[in-house]
């Protein structure tokens, strides 16, 4: 039995990738109290993956990330005025931040 070697990936992304993959923070009252424990909550498009995304968070706020876990959220069949629509699939990523590094989120617009 032979084994494939991994993939090679790059981690060096641009300021523009960067900020293609962290859409916007989550502020609700679950990702506050997640702040206290440094944990921060992001928006991010569906095909980022992990690595993506903690090399963006590491070049936009410039801290070391510990890890990053991820939520897929299927879309909700809804209807509007009678007719049929689904919401969009959505992904969140919770972002975990070694002791002594911050990101302040109230800052700013």
């Amino acid at each position: 039995m032979s084994i494939r070697p991994r993939k090679k990936i790059d981690l060096r992304i641009s300021i523009n990738k960067a900020y293609q993959i962290i859409l916007n923070p989550l502020i609700t009252e679950k990702a506050t109290q997640l702040s206290e424990y440094n944990k921060i909550v992001f928006s991010v498009p569906v095909k980022a993956n992990k690595l993506e995304i903690k090399s963006a968070i590491e070049k936009i706020y410039s801290v070391k990330v510990k890890s990053v876990n991820t939520i897929l959220l299927k879309g909700k069949v809804k209807r509007f005025k009678g007719i049929l629509g689904r919401r969009i699939n959505t992904k969140k990523a919770l972002v975990t931040l070694f002791p002594g590094n911050s990101i302040d989120l109230t800052i700013g617009a």
